[in-house]
């Protein structure tokens, strides 16, 4: 497969290895990415050659949320388009949860926003010990909807709500105690980490661990097309209030949004 936006080799052994490879712009989510994301899942879930994908991004950061071009476009768009675009996210994930093959994370620096949702599809992450953290929606006015069912799958409801609506920046320390981060790593042993997450499968059935993930899935909470559906209607209906409106003017403006607190 041809990518914009993202790498993609598999070694002798069957292991992929899927980046994100945008470091000039933090790996944020753009179109194409997205794009690209559900191409990818889709194709490598069916790759027979495959047994396990390690998913990891160049640069200093995993993924730095929405990429800024494509958060104005959606200010300009009508509520149709917001949604269409919404979903195309959700299918992106979606495919990356429910594909046939183990996924580990491989987090080597910054996640936000989306980036966080990604992590929460993966089965197992690994995360630099300087690695920082947040769901930070709710600072522009708008609501973590499409990443949502997948981080309250991974976290639980309790745990995800320390973190779900205050837009705080946290820590791989705090991650790893939510749930969202599995190991923490020194730079120089995140490999090896990542390693020792891939090594077993090479010794299971391929096709008994894509049943076991999916029976996995099954198991636990819901997130079908009625759940997808409501997490678009929502956050549709989070860009059109003046919160966002005058939250994302002011993140663009370089300024407090009206109700940050005085320093």
């Amino acid at each position: 497969m041809n990518f914009e936006t993202l790498a993609l080799e598999v070694d002798r052994r069957g292991v992929a290895r899927l980046d994100l490879a945008l470091p000039e712009k933090r790996n944020a989510l753009s179109a194409r990415m997205i794009a690209e994301l559900s191409g990818a899942a889709n194709a490598i879930g069916k790759d027979e050659a495959v047994r396990a994908v390690v998913l990891s991004a160049q640069g200093k950061t995993f993924c730095a949320g929405g990429d800024l071009a494509w958060m104005q476009a959606q200010i300009a768009a009508d509520r149709e388009t917001r949604m269409r675009e919404a979903r195309k996210l959700a299918m992106a994930l979606l495919a990356l949860n429910t594909m046939p093959k183990p996924l580990i994370g491989r987090v080597q620096g910054d996640a936000f926003g989306g980036g966080v949702g990604m992590m929460c599809v993966c089965d197992v992450v690994i995360a630099a010990r300087e690695a920082k953290f947040g769901l930070t929606e709710t600072r522009l006015g708008l609501i973590p909807a499409t990443i949502g069912p997948y981080v309250i799958a991974r976290l639980g409801e309790g745990m995800a709500r320390r973190v779900f609506m205050s837009g705080r920046v946290f820590d791989a320390s705090e991650a790893q105690a939510l749930g969202l981060v599995a190991e923490i790593a020194d730079d120089a042993g995140l490999d090896e980490a990542v390693e020792r997450q891939v090594r077993p499968y090479l010794s299971t059935a391929p096709g008994a661990v894509g049943a076991a993930k999916a029976l996995a899935r099954f198991l636990g909470p819901r997130i079908d097309d009625a759940v997808i559906d409501e997490t678009i209607r929502r956050l549709a209906d989070s860009w059109e209030t003046s919160e966002a409106s005058e939250g994302i003017a002011a993140f663009f403006d370089k300024r407090p949004a009206p109700w940050a607190a005085k320093k």
